[in-house]
């Protein structure tokens, strides 16, 4: 084949398929990416919203226990207060363990 017109013909046809793969291949890869990415995400989202709800029980428990410390429904206003409170009552069962065993 010495004819450059069919030669050039074969090369534009081979270009044609050789540039078609490449784009196939880069369509794949670029899906797949972004599969990847949305796979990525979606557990970021799912994590974020797991942190979210183990801050919000730990808010909850921290409220029942300053519920729990505060008799008639009064609430402490701070921390200290509450530490303080925890503290008296732990001395006044101290005594009373003390009395009930020298009896």
């Amino acid at each position: 084949m010495n004819n450059p017109v069919v030669y050039a013909f074969l090369v534009g046809r081979a270009l044609a398929e050789a540039l078609g793969e490449q784009l196939q291949y880069t369509l794949t890869d670029a899906a797949s990416a972004l599969g990847k990415f949305d796979a990525e995400q979606r557990e970021r989202w799912r994590n974020f919203a797991e942190q979210v709800m183990a801050r919000a029980d730990q808010a909850q428990a921290a409220t029942t226990v300053r519920s729990a410390v505060a008799p008639n429904g009064t609430q402490p206003s701070d921390l200290q207060e509450i530490i303080d409170k925890l503290r008296a009552e732990t001395a006044q069962l101290r005594a009373e363990l003390q009395r009930y065993r020298s009896r």
